[in-house]
């Protein structure tokens, strides 16, 4: 009889244990967070990555009531924020600003890496999403997008077109095109888009894909401006068509999300996730996006991203492992 009371006690705690982390987490939740936050961006100051981050990061420290501290750890493409959010303990106070090449490019590029970023770094929500815009210089003798296909068809030899760097968006964007509409051009890499967007002035290349900063170069006549790359008209621009106007299922999207080591509990992420949501609503902060060409509020299900996340990551591997490009 002492056996089975013994027995049946034993069971009961065993009971009360396997409920306690289902009890706790909401607890847990609404008591987070109790200190600072620390937000890994993988960039410099001053860039379109590190802007994103400290606007949604003041959003977020302004309706959790701690403060959102922007640490900025520059290298590799984003890896080095990377390795150090995976590596972070996951509780919710570490967390990233993820540029898409991290996820969608990295991976194929870099042959040694220390982490899994699709295993290792768990989505919280998306942030902004933006284009890029296809210029050519004056010289080039295309008034649009089709005779410019035509045009580099025909050219020999082939005509050069900048990148801001190897593996870049704006060097995988090119590389889509060439493959997508059959035409062959020379990469010349760039040190950034500073650099790229001046020798397309100066005519040592004759085009390239870049950001919202050359809209005033092109609004000016300096450059001229064919197509943008996204599946709508860029704002800033709409004269312009976009690529898949003329050449359907051509699409490429800069996007940016916010990440945290995988394991952080779910309460916690569908917290921070809720909180995100709202500030990017504020009108503020879109203005702000808008007017440093930052691109705009990018909103999708946790679902969605997870998926373009994955398709991203299988669209760009393709690129990479067709033009044979590497990182060390």
């Amino acid at each position: 009889m002492r056996n089975i009371k013994t027995r049946r006690q034993l069971l009961k705690a065993a009971a009360a244990t396997v409920a306690l982390p289902a009890l706790a987490r909401p607890g847990f939740a609404q008591t987070y967070p109790s200190r600072p936050i620390r937000m890994n961006v993988g960039f410099p100051p001053g860039g379109a990555a590190d802007i994103v981050a400290r606007l949604v990061g003041q959003g977020v420290s302004v309706r959790l009531g701690q403060p959102v501290v922007i640490e900025n750890r520059p290298g590799s493409g984003g890896n080095v924020a990377g390795e150090a959010t995976a590596r972070a303990a996951p509780d919710g106070y570490t967390i990233m600003h993820g540029p898409d090449n991290l996820f969608m490019a990295n991976p194929h590029l870099y042959a040694k890496m220390t982490f899994d970023p699709l295993k290792d770094l768990a989505p919280i929500a998306s942030l902004t999403a933006n284009q890029l815009l296809l210029a050519v210089h004056p010289s080039v003798q295309a008034n649009n997008l089709r005779e410019f296909v035509e045009l580099a068809r025909r050219a020999k030899p082939s005509m050069f077109y900048a990148s801001i760097g190897n593996g870049s968006q704006h060097h995988l964007a090119m590389e889509i095109l060439k493959q997508h509409v059959g035409i062959d051009l020379t990469h010349v890499p760039y040190r950034g888009g500073g650099p790229a967007g001046i020798g397309l002035l100066a005519g040592e290349v004759s085009a390239m894909f870049g950001g919202g900063s050359l809209v005033p170069t092109i609004q000016s006549g300096r450059i001229r401006g064919l197509a943008a790359s996204g599946a709508t008209r860029f704002p800033l621009m709409p004269e312009l068509p976009t690529i898949g106007e003329i050449y359907p299922g051509y699409e490429v999207l800069i996007w940016h999300g916010l990440f945290a080591p995988a394991g952080v509990p779910q309460p916690i992420m569908d917290r921070l996730r809720a909180e995100v949501i709202e500030v990017l609503k504020e009108p503020d902060l879109i203005q702000r996006l808008a007017t440093t060409g930052s691109g705009d509020p990018y909103f999708s299900t946790p679902d969605e991203f997870r998926i373009r996340i994955r398709g991203d990551n299988e669209k760009y591997g393709k690129v990479i492992r067709a033009i044979g490009a590497t990182l060390e």
